[in-house]
């Protein structure tokens, strides 16, 4: 056949080429990836300094809320509130003097989403606490709560937070009182669904003319395409609708906004900075933090999405070589991923250089060493 069909045969050529290529490529790829961290999944938090080290004496109690949602609607995709989004909070509140508590709308044990590609020891740390883990298998009922206790509020994201926060009555309660008496509210990703419907005294919606951010209409049609069919609203649109000057940043990169005492972040990789910007207008320094290869690699990002990737490559080298800090391969490395789903060929090849680049890096300061 093929001698009577030699097209055929140079087309199997091709196909066998590219397939070669292909599988080439993906063995190149995975060597790039750095190799998975050992024991992590033990870190107790007496081994972190940040949070064993120059304690701060009690300053205060923030309440923190998570969804009690578990399921997306009608959907039956499951749902829960963001560990990270918790837990990274949760130990910045706490190393920085105050007492932290776990509420939800229904109480008891609140369903949870683990991402273990997003887990750092902060993360594990907070699984092997044995306070955090009575904390969030015996959440406090919301309507149960004395919210004047508190001098701050934080509210959880995660997609379930779509169902219950919205239009729940203490919720409103406690945001038009919090708003109206200057203490601090602060939420990420979705949890700023938390704001939606919330009136002032005045009758004025909460949101009007503030300016606001959270996982915005692009990230998550991104990841759930039939969202709309999903939840109730798309959350940057309903935040639109009701008043909110609404400012984010790329999709999944970090973006926090400030407006009097009111602290939004986009998606998890702005919870650091909001728990921390919520220090800042409760009156204190934020306690210094050694700050985390995935933050950095955030950094490294935002860099290559506003300057090109030469200024990405300077910026690597200045957290490498200038200031001895870790920049995490594999969260850059997914976000290749997620140029390729976009349809952007030139940004995943950007990336992957840049990957490779920080794995040299690496090569060099071991060698060094």
């Amino acid at each position: 056949m093929l001698k009577r069909y030699p097209f055929l045969k140079y087309s199997l050529g091709v196909l066998a080429s590219l397939i070669l290529i292909i599988v080439c490529f993906g063995f190149w790829f995975v060597s790039l990836l750095p190799a998975k961290k050992l024991n992590i999944e033990n870190t107790i938090a007496e081994e972190i300094p940040y949070l064993s080290q120059n304690r701060i004496s009690n300053r205060g109690k923030i309440l923190t809320v998570v969804t009690s949602t578990a399921v997306m609607g009608k959907s039956q995709k499951k749902t829960g509130y963001e560990l990270t989004e918790l837990s990274r909070a949760y130990y910045v509140f706490q190393a920085n003097g105050y007492e932290v508590s776990v509420a939800s709308p229904l109480g008891g044990k609140a369903p949870v989403v683990l991402d273990k590609e997003d887990m750092g020891i902060y993360d594990y740390a907070f699984l092997n606490d044995e306070e955090a883990k009575e904390k969030i298998n015996n959440t406090l009922v919301l309507e149960d709560i004395d919210f004047k206790e508190y001098d701050a509020v934080f509210f959880v994201g995660g997609k379930g937070a779509m169902f219950d926060f919205p239009n729940h009555p203490m919720i409103h309660e406690m945001l038009k009182n919090y708003y109206e008496n200057n203490k601090v509210i602060g939420a990420v990703c979705h949890g700023p669904a938390a704001l939606v419907n919330v009136k002032l005294s005045n009758g004025s919606a909460l949101l009007k003319d503030k300016k606001i951010t959270s996982f915005t209409n692009e990230e998550e049609l991104f990841l759930i395409p039939e969202a709309k069919n999903i939840f109730p609203f798309l959350l940057e649109e309903e935040i639109r609708k009701q008043g909110a000057k609404f400012i984010s940043s790329e999709k999944y990169l970090e973006k926090v906004n400030h407006d009097e005492n009111i602290i939004t972040g986009q998606n998890p990789w702005s919870t650091w900075k909001v728990a921390e910007t919520m220090i800042k207008q409760l009156g204190h320094t934020p306690k210094e933090r050694e700050i985390t290869g995935e933050e950095n690699a955030v950094s490294v990002l935002a860099v290559y999405k506003s300057k090109g990737k030469k200024a990405a490559k300077e910026k690597i080298s200045e957290f490498m070589f200038d200031n001895s800090k870790p920049v995490d391969r594999l969260l850059i490395a997914q976000h290749s991923m997620l140029e390729v789903l976009g349809g952007k060929v030139s940004g995943f090849v950007d990336l992957v250089s840049l990957v490779s680049f920080i794995k040299s890096c690496e090569k060099k300061l071991l060698k060094n060493n």
